[in-house]
């Protein structure tokens, strides 16, 4: 879940993903809820982002599940828009217990899950041993993976002629 844009009734946006993650019960069983995490915006928009995530037990199948979450959007105020621009909330599935699942307009894991700190960072503060289907790294190994700093290449080891 993140935020980047304040809310009439719950205010900042760290509080507006506090307040969608409470909603959150009337879809399933909350087992886990990250901290809030301040992120840098990424594309056009132009505020700072809260973000969290959360596992959520549901007896509902993954494109009910995001059906629900899209209304969850629009009662928080969420309207469509510039891609990538600032909103008021944006919930997506991510992993899911069963695997993978590649439908009309949903595909789990979510493609750039693994390229996003800001998923990783509480998805590992929840559940660091959870494993990608898709390459079976553990949720810990591919936010190493991203964060761990690298030596930039040398002088040495290019091929000079």
């Amino acid at each position: 879940m993140g935020s980047n844009r304040r809310h009439g009734e719950h205010g900042r946006p760290h509080e507006v993903v506090r307040a969608a993650m409470e909603e959150l019960s009337a879809l399933g069983t909350v087992t886990r809820r990250s901290p809030v995490i301040a992120s840098a915006a990424i594309g056009p928009a132009r505020r700072r982002f809260a973000n969290a995530v959360a596992a959520l037990e549901s007896d509902l199948t993954p494109p009910e599940l995001l059906g629900e979450l899209k209304r969850l959007e629009r009662g928080f105020g969420r309207r469509r828009g510039q891609a990538w621009g600032d909103r008021v909330l944006d919930c997506d599935i991510v992993l899911w217990s069963a695997g993978a699942w590649l439908g009309d307009d949903l595909t789990i894991p979510h493609p750039a899950f693994a390229r996003r700190s800001f998923v990783l960072g509480p998805a590992c503060a929840i559940a660091p041993g959870w494993h990608d289907p898709v390459t079976g790294l553990s949720l810990r190994q591919l936010h190493a993976r991203l964060t761990r700093p690298r030596a930039l290449p040398s002088e040495r080891t290019r091929s000079d002629p």
